[in-house]
């Protein structure tokens, strides 16, 4: 039987501490998975809709991008897939009264946790000027009140568009549709935060900001590296897949500053012998320093052009571009600097070495390890060098692996939400649509929060998402929102966002993935892309959490008409009516999607084509795969501080906190803990089960704090400390971003430790 929420927020200044587990999944994940969808859903219902999770016939899941087979196992989830989807079918609702007992004061001193256990919003919500609360509104005075915001502003790049990963593939290009015939770029989104970094080294050395491997080509590779990416918590689905291949023979290398759980051993739920046995993963762990890797695989790749008969001369010559330039830059490759770079062994190098010159087929996979410190570009680009050197991309079982944390995520991108859109997108948007869109580029997430605080950005409108808890420096984005006159979020639950407003602010409830979408011409089914270029198609089964919710592409449609208005060509009725419509459409704009309806239609989807991996193309500058040489980065910390990431802990998502344990790291009942090597604790008089505050250091000198953190003596790479975001989000200068890709750079803080206050 489905339970209550929490009346209170759970208590949280004593987390408890054990050893670390060296095992993922198992029956400890089956059972935790049954507890949390039972209170959630019920048993009845979650049976009902697990099943659909992830099924040709289903909808997709609402966590992470995970691709499926072509064979679908009858529980095709993982733990934390099951507990994004038990949040969304919850049973729980928070209707108008929870909102007249809760002011917004109240609100803004609730937990994350205690935020999204109430429940589905039932009712669109408005914050009045001046109000202390919210109150129900109708959709038509909520669509009233943008319009009147909107068409208010001096400039159209006064407002601020923003995506979460989760939204589909028809929401996606309707937003980006209607904000540029309204007259702007600015669309940021959450890949700015994370892959971003990803895209911008990906589109400058192969053509393309997306991974070239299918699912396939993970099962048939010879050497597998997992660099600055945790699967066993983050994607763990993936622990299926590397299963797979190690048991037909690969290798695998993972590439991280902590040990993970998933990654020393994985207990398969879904095979009795799995369950109870395991598959140990890692063949060989290196325990990098946070920011090293770029020095790694430089010195990899100097060994590489060392070893006679190693490099791919023939793909060099026929493929590549900036070959010599690179092969110098790397030559200049130094021991010292690598070790020092990296805190690794010699003899740990030399043996990736030799793992590296026995594969013919190698995939490197990465996550937020890479992609979020400043040098994040050029450490990828240096990925890419390792892979061309022997031929490794546009060969089956080899090549780039980004692995995309939201749903949808790379479908919005591929839709067109991005502030730096193509010309050859918008001539084809414009030639469609009979509209000019601006050419000029929009603000990403960085600077939309500097354009927020700057009084450059008046109105923010979020599709999904939970912006402020998502983004860095807390304290500067909080109070850069606080300015905006209008801020709209299109929700599902209730996050931190919702608490820190503008003047104004609306909760526009929406439609999950699990929810039936039924418009005037019936039942509709939305799509979305994977990690690897499917698309595919998502249907809900069960009944919308309240007959008030409208679903994204309607929220999308009926803004723009409230909005454009008359003056508007663009069919918006017809695509709220009926979902194909916009496929057409989109179909005539989008490269890849030709006869979308008609494709999408079959089970399982279809793939996207990618130049790269399908035939050795490259849509590059140069029409070539180009190597690169920038110089040797990595950080550098003052005598007496660590390096601190931020991380998730395995009771979460993004910024969704399912609960407030981190079971394989053997940390229960909090989240305010920061991870410290005991030698490093030891230097710094850091006991274990004390309380320290952490205070960031960086270049404009302002202090900023996360205070009362319990420090956990753990096996981290010495100089390193870890502790979980939004909690720490507090101590990332908004500044402090990855040079290119303007992400910020979460994973290297260089933090010092004061008494907690």
């Amino acid at each position: 039987m489905a339970t209550k929420p929490p009346a209170g927020d759970p208590v949280q200044d004593a987390p408890q501490v054990a050893p670390p587990k060296h095992a993922a999944a198992g029956i400890p994940a089956v059972a935790h998975t049954v507890k949390v969808a039972q209170a959630q859903m019920g048993v009845v219902r979650a049976t009902r809709t697990l099943l659909k999770v992830n099924q040709k016939d289903g909808f997709d899941c609402p966590g992470c991008a995970w691709p499926e087979g072509e064979k679908r196992h009858t529980a095709e989830f993982c733990e934390n897939g099951a507990k994004a989807v038990a949040e969304e079918a919850t049973l729980r609702r928070v209707t108008p009264e929870f909102f007249a007992a809760h002011p917004l004061a109240d609100l803004a001193q609730r937990s994350g946790y205690w935020l999204g256990q109430q429940g589905r919003i039932t009712q669109p919500m408005y914050l009045p000027e001046g109000a202390d609360r919210y109150e129900a509104i109708s959709w038509e005075r909520a669509f009233a009140v943008l319009g009147e915001e909107l068409r208010a502003l001096s400039s159209p790049d006064e407002a601020l568009f923003y995506t979460s990963g989760r939204t589909s593939n028809e929401a996606a290009f309707l937003l980006q549709l209607f904000a540029r015939e309204f007259g702007t770029n600015n669309l940021p989104d959450c890949s700015n935060m994370c892959h971003e970094s990803s895209g911008s080294a990906l589109v400058e050395t192969i053509g393309i900001g997306k991974g070239s491997v299918s699912l396939e080509d993970l099962h048939q590779a010879d050497l597998i590296i997992v660099a600055g990416q945790n699967p066993g918590t983050n994607h763990p689905r993936m622990l299926s897949a590397l299963e797979k291949a190690k048991a037909a023979g690969a290798k695998i290398i993972s590439v991280n500053p902590l040990p993970e759980a998933g990654m020393e051993k994985f207990k398969n739920p879904q095979t009795p012998l799995g369950m109870v046995k395991g598959a140990a993963l890692n063949d060989l762990f290196l325990q990098i320093r946070i920011g090293g890797d770029q020095a790694l695989f430089r010195l990899l790749n100097k060994l590489v052009l060392e070893t006679e008969g190693a490099v791919d001369e023939l793909f060099v010559r026929e493929h590549t571009h900036g070959f010599e330039e690179f092969a110098a830059a790397a030559k200049d490759a130094d021991w010292d600097q690598t070790l020092a770079a990296t805190g690794l062994t010699r003899p740990e190098i030399e043996s990736a070495l030799r793992m590296v010159l026995a594969s013919r087929r190698t995939i490197v996979c990465w996550a937020m390890g890479l992609t979020q410190h400043k040098h994040a570009v050029p450490t990828i680009r240096e990925v890419v060098n390792f892979l061309l050197l022997r031929g490794n991309i546009g060969r089956t079982g080899a090549g780039v692996c980004p692995v995309r944390g939201h749903s949808n995520v790379q479908g919005d991108r591929t839709m067109g939400i991005f502030e730096r859109p193509a010309p050859a997108f918008l001539d084809a948007l414009d030639k469609e649509f009979g509209i000019t869109s601006p050419r000029h580029h929009g603000f990403d997430v960085v600077r939309s929060i500097q354009a927020l605080r700057d009084g450059e950005a008046k109105v923010f409108f979020a599709m999904g998402g939970n912006f402020v808890g998502a983004t860095p420096d807390t304290e500067v984005t909080e109070a850069a929102m606080r300015k905006a006159s209008l801020t709209v979020h299109v929700s599902t639950k209730l996050n931190r966002s919702h608490a820190v407003t503008g003047r104004r602010a609306l909760i526009l409830p929406t439609l999950g993935r699990t929810d039936k979408d039924v418009q005037a011409s019936g039942k509709q089914f939305v799509t979305v892309e994977d990690s690897m270029g499917m698309v595919h198609a998502s249907r809900g089964n069960l009944a919308p959490a309240s007959p008030h919710l409208l679903s994204e592409p309607a929220i999308v449609a009926r803004l723009a008409r409230a909005v454009l208005g008359d003056a508007s060509a663009t069919p918006w009725e017809a695509f709220e009516r009926d979902y194909a419509v916009i496929r057409d459409r989109i179909s005539r704009v989008v490269p890849g999607f030709e006869d979308f309806n008609a494709r999408v239609a079959r089970p399982g989807g279809f793939t996207l084509p990618h130049a790269p991996r399908d035939e050795r193309r490259f849509p590059t500058k140069t029409g070539k795969a180009n190597f690169t040489a920038a110089p040797v980065e990595y950080p550098t910390v003052p005598e007496g501080r660590l390096l601190l990431q931020t991380l998730r802990s395995h009771d979460q998502y993004n910024t969704t906190i399912y609960g407030l344990d981190d079971r394989y790291r053997g940390i229960t009942g909090g989240r305010r803990v920061v991870m410290v090597h005991p030698e490093d604790a030891a230097a710094l008089g850091l006991a274990d089960g004390a309380y320290t505050d952490l205070v960031s250091e960086w270049k404009d000198g302002v202090e900023r704090r996360a205070a009362g953190f319990r420090v956990v003596h753990y096996p981290t790479a010495r100089g390193c400390a870890a502790a979980y975001y939004p909690e720490t989000n507090v101590l990332v200068p908004l500044d402090s971003t990855a040079d290119t890709s303007n992400t910020p750079a979460s994973k290297s803080v260089v933090v010092r430790f004061e008494p907690a206050s």
